[in-house]
């Protein structure tokens, strides 16, 4: 997707050799925009999904975006805190490792939001690792729901997470892909 490779080019910054700065319109101000159009392409890529899982917080918002553009299906998000609000016998449960924060965390979707009757596209604003897509497709294969694939913002490509999902079985879309970060420059595949 040309203007989002357009728009990491110009705004982001590389920290180290694999960290991709880019809150300046994706995870911490939102160009909207670009959101809607990020929103169009990955939902064209999955026509057929009945349901948009991410996971919070950044994943929320192109979830929400895709949803829209497959005709405003559901898009449920897996929550990292347990609440009092959820019933603990009727949720399902994985552990996702975040690359960026160095945590692992439990999430969890209440059963009532994912069932065998969906076809599920996963979305998430970035893929390094595969770690927390991997744990959404868990979760999905506890409710016994079809995964169409994954759908993602950005991709960080010198890193595995394509392969691990791929190897799974599970079809990755990105709209952009990062091939490498080389002495503070972003170069994209």
């Amino acid at each position: 997707m040309q203007e989002l490779k357009d728009i990491i080019i110009k705004d982001s910054k590389a920290i180290g050799k694999n960290i991709l700065k880019v809150d300046s319109f994706i995870n911490h101000q939102i160009d909207t925009k670009l959101l809607d159009h990020i929103g169009a392409y990955l939902a064209s890529k999955f026509p057929d999904a009945t349901k948009v899982l991410t996971i919070e917080a950044s994943g929320i918002a192109f979830g929400v975006a895709v949803a829209s553009h497959l005709g405003f299906v559901p898009c449920v998000f897996a929550k990292k805190n347990t609440s009092k609000t959820l019933d603990e016998k009727n949720i399902y449960r994985t552990y996702v490792e975040s690359f960026t924060h160095g945590n692992v965390n439990l999430v969890s979707v209440d059963k009532r939001f994912l069932t065998k009757d969906d076809k599920v596209l996963i979305i998430d604003d970035f893929l390094a690792e595969g770690n927390s897509a991997l744990g959404l497709i868990d979760l999905c294969n506890q409710a016994n729901a079809l995964v169409l694939g994954v759908g993602i913002v950005v991709e960080k490509g010198f890193q595995k997470g394509r392969k691990r999902i791929e190897e799974a079985g599970y079809k990755v879309e990105s709209a952009a892909i990062v091939g490498k970060i080389d002495n503070g420059k972003v170069i994209l595949k």
